[in-house]
């Protein structure tokens, strides 16, 4: 049963037409022991076959141990889109419900090469000169979630110190129990601190930025 209906697929090839440059999109994927694996392969398959600039790359987080340490992937199923370099896009669980239409902005992202953020935001962002993990807890159901995946996405385009994981936040409870979710979307900033809800552009990013630099003093 194919997960792309006729006119999902209009929709998404006109969107596609958008793209400037190339874009590779490389799934983490197991037989057993993960539930939605062969779901998630599935959309990313039929999403590539609507635009001759999208590729997809499959490999099986059991074996191709030097592809999970190259990207340090540490969860499946996990999605990457990447362009001429990895931005640090990660989705981990199943990009479907309200997320589906993260996955096709962040590729028409990745295709400019641009994250799309305004002057503000690009001038604070520079403030961020060590490695950060930011992890944004979502449900398929939230129409919240999105903003602050995009957000986050469009963070560790603009910033090469970020790495940004969606974390569908009901396949990885364990995870969800240990960072406290009760609610989503909840971004982590890296293990201390939060900020819960879809904040506009502006404030999100101050708020990652001070956060960042607490980080830092403590280290």
């Amino acid at each position: 049963m194919s997960f792309l209906q006729e006119k999902d697929k209009e929709y998404i090839r006109k969107l596609f037409s958008e793209m400037q440059n190339n874009v590779k999109i490389i799934n983490f994927t197991q037989e057993i022991e993960c539930q939605y694996c062969p779901e998630t392969r599935q959309i990313l398959e039929e999403l590539v076959e609507l635009s001759d600039k999208v590729s997809l790359e499959l490999y099986n987080f059991m074996t191709h141990k030097d592809m999970v340490e190259k990207y340090k992937v540490d969860k499946v199923p996990a999605t990457i889109i990447e362009g001429d370099q990895d931005y640090g896009i990660r989705y981990y669980g199943i990009p479907s419900g309200y997320e589906f239409s993260s996955v096709l902005e962040d590729i028409i992202d990745v295709s400019k090469r641009d994250s799309g953020l305004n002057a503000e935001s690009r001038e604070m962002l520079k403030q961020i000169d060590a490695p950060l993990r930011l992890q944004v807890f979502v449900t398929p159901t939230c129409p919240y979630c999105p903003t602050s995946v995009r957000l986050a996405h469009k963070i560790a385009i603009e910033n090469p110190f970020v790495t940004a994981d969606m974390v569908e936040a009901t396949e990885f409870p364990e995870l969800s129990m240990r960072y406290n979710v009760r609610g989503v979307p909840r971004t982590m900033i890296g293990d201390e601190y939060h900020v819960e809800g879809a904040l506009p552009e502006k404030q999100y990013i101050s708020k990652i930025v001070e956060y960042f630099k607490a980080l830092k003093q403590k280290q």
